[in-house]
């Protein structure tokens, strides 16, 4: 699509949605977002930005999908499971739910395998179940109603924070303080759009209780961090925000060549050779839905964050 004259400093949501009525601008936007428009070799990322006359832009329209989730045989790792309710182990690398770029394999996917009709419906078509989720590189316990009773009750805990949730991270360098609490609105990175962040305006109060586990030597440390909202990537944002971003965060906490130079030269091929953000849910607790029975389960720490953990040791 090519811009005209008349649609100079227009949004570019607004300015294709103009162009293309067969798109609506909600469409687009979230197209901009997902990062399938550009300009000359340039990919669009920010729906607000503004339009010159004679510009360019490429959209790449993905193929349709299903309107609902299909049933895959993938295996689970069942924690608990009732009428109500079920509580899963998830690995890392499994999608929570079908969204764009990630429309199949997900744990709603197994899940409707799993239970069955049950979840037909339940807190919606495209998250059946799905009260909670977990990032696609974050491990540990999950839970998903399997009727709509169970549905409310536990998204009205989850809401009113009276969910029992604790993840363990590995950090770059040792918080000053051994213990404390990190406090900062967080909401969309207003270049990168992709990303959350730490505002000074607007966004959604966040608090992230934390404290350090264990050290190892300057350089690094295991923090537990316990919840007391759940914004997006929170952990992941809060902790970079006081200049300890997680190892292997490919987002928030990339590692510099200062820190790896740091590493004797065997952690460091360990550390380098982490491909995901070392964080685990390793802890879930709640009143049952139905029974009002108090839940509670703890997951170890997978493999890959035990051998991550064994080599800082050796430092």
């Amino acid at each position: 699509m090519t811009i005209e004259a008349d649609q100079q400093g227009e949004r570019v949501d607004r300015a294709l949605a103009a162009r293309l009525p067969d798109l609506s601008r909600s469409r687009l936007k979230s197209l901009i977002e997902e990062g399938r428009v550009q300009s000359g070799e340039r990919t669009i990322s920010d729906p607000s930005q503004r339009v010159k006359p004679g510009q360019n832009f490429v959209i790449s329209i993905p193929d349709a999908t299903a309107p609902e989730p299909l049933a895959e045989d993938i295996p689970l790792v069942v924690r608990y499971e009732d009428d109500a309710l079920i509580v899963i182990d998830k690995p890392a690398g499994m999608v929570v739910h079908p969204a764009p770029g990630n429309e199949g394999a997900t744990l709603v996917n197994a899940l409707i395998a799993h239970c069955g009709a049950s979840l037909s419906g339940i807190g919606g078509v495209r998250r059946p179940g799905i009260v909670h989720r977990l990032d696609k590189d974050t491990s540990g316990l999950l839970v998903a109603a399997k009727h709509d009773i169970a549905h409310r009750k536990l998204a009205a805990d989850f809401a009113s924070h009276d969910i029992e949730r604790a993840y363990q991270a590995v950090v770059w360098g040792v918080p000053a303080k051994k213990s404390g609490e990190i406090e900062g609105n967080i909401g969309r990175h207003p270049v990168h759009r992709k990303k959350m962040t730490v505002l000074a305006r607007g966004g959604k109060p966040a608090l992230t209780r934390y404290r350090v586990l264990k050290s190892f030597g300057r350089l690094a440390s295991l923090v537990e961090c316990r919840l007391a909202t759940g914004r997006t990537h929170q952990i992941r944002v809060h902790l970079a925000s006081i200049g300890h971003p997680l190892l292997g965060d490919p987002t928030y906490g990339r590692a510099t060549p200062a820190r790896l130079n740091a590493l004797p030269p065997k952690v460091r091929a360990v550390v380098a050779g982490f491909k995901r953000q070392a964080l685990h849910a390793w802890l879930l607790g709640f009143e049952h839905p139905v029974t009002g029975e108090v839940l509670r389960w703890e997951s170890p720490l997978p493999s890959d964050m035990q051998a991550l953990i064994s080599s800082l040791e050796s430092i």
